[in-house]
């Protein structure tokens, strides 16, 4: 019987040649774990540096544009100056905390601004503005206060729908002992109850003590509310008693659950 041919006994000694172990290099010598190690570390090294040359040292993620949301009565050329967006520099290098902590700071009238990177180019600004609820008129011009008492700016013109604030202080023991700033405090509180509907015919809101606040409204119409206690239930009974008597010249909701209406 002839034996296996040239070829045949050459293919089984490549079938039965072992495969190569995992982790060797390209002469079949298997890597020590060691150098395993240092191939995965230059790999992660250079894979780092080239994230951090794409995000600091190229031109592809770089500020070109500031866009602005929720400006009102600030312009967006007031808010982009102050912002002062460092155009031409990293997105990743801007500091959007300084940002902010500018913006509030030179703009009282910024209540709150989230600075947000939009990539790869653009900077946004989302601004929420201060809303005044009183004003306290100042020679010819007023200053603004919102719903925290905060006094945020002095405008030349009234602003529409927004009442002023009248102090007429007593000289009760509680005032010298608090003085006018809860005075005012608590007249924004009151302010900022008052229903949409009564808040747009109120004129005036003037303040004597912590329990004697009242309203001037429009056609001569005044309101007794008392102290800002109770807030919301005094707005459900003015409101039923405005409707139940539209004629009358005088409401008393300093006590809501006695509320009280007369012509004058």
């Amino acid at each position: 019987m002839a034996g296996p041919t040239t070829a045949q006994r050459g293919a089984g000694q490549r079938a039965d040649t072992p495969a190569r172990p995992p982790h060797t290099g390209p002469d079949g010598r298997r890597l020590s774990r060691r150098t395993l190690l240092i191939l995965i570390a230059v790999v992660v090294a250079l894979l780092t540096a080239g994230g951090i040359w794409v995000l600091y040292g190229s031109s592809w993620l770089r500020a070109e544009q500031v866009r602005i949301s929720g400006a009102e009565v600030l312009t967006g050329a007031e808010v982009e100056d102050v912002a002062a967006v460092p155009i031409g520099a990293p997105m990743m290098s801007i500091d959007t905390d300084a940002i902010e902590d500018r913006l509030r700071q030179k703009l009282p009238r910024i209540d709150s601004v989230d600075v947000v990177r939009s990539w790869p180019h653009d900077i946004g600004l989302k601004v929420t503005e201060r809303k005044p609820v009183l004003l306290v008129e100042k020679g010819a011009k007023f200053i603004e206060v919102d719903a925290e008492g905060v006094r945020f700016a002095t405008v030349d013109k009234a602003p529409p729908g927004v009442p002023l604030l009248e102090l007429t202080p007593d000289q009760s023991a509680s005032l010298r002992r608090f003085g006018s700033d809860r005075l005012v405090r608590e007249a924004v509180r009151v302010a900022s109850e008052l229903p949409g509907s009564i808040a747009k015919e109120t004129q005036v809101v003037r303040a004597a003590s912590f329990d004697a606040v009242s309203l001037e409204l429009t056609r001569g119409r005044t309101v007794n509310w008392g102290s800002s206690e109770e807030g919301p239930m005094k707005a459900r009974v003015l409101t039923a008693l405005m409707k139940a008597a539209p004629k009358a010249g005088h409401f008393d909701v300093s006590a809501p659950i006695a509320p009280a209406v007369s012509d004058s």
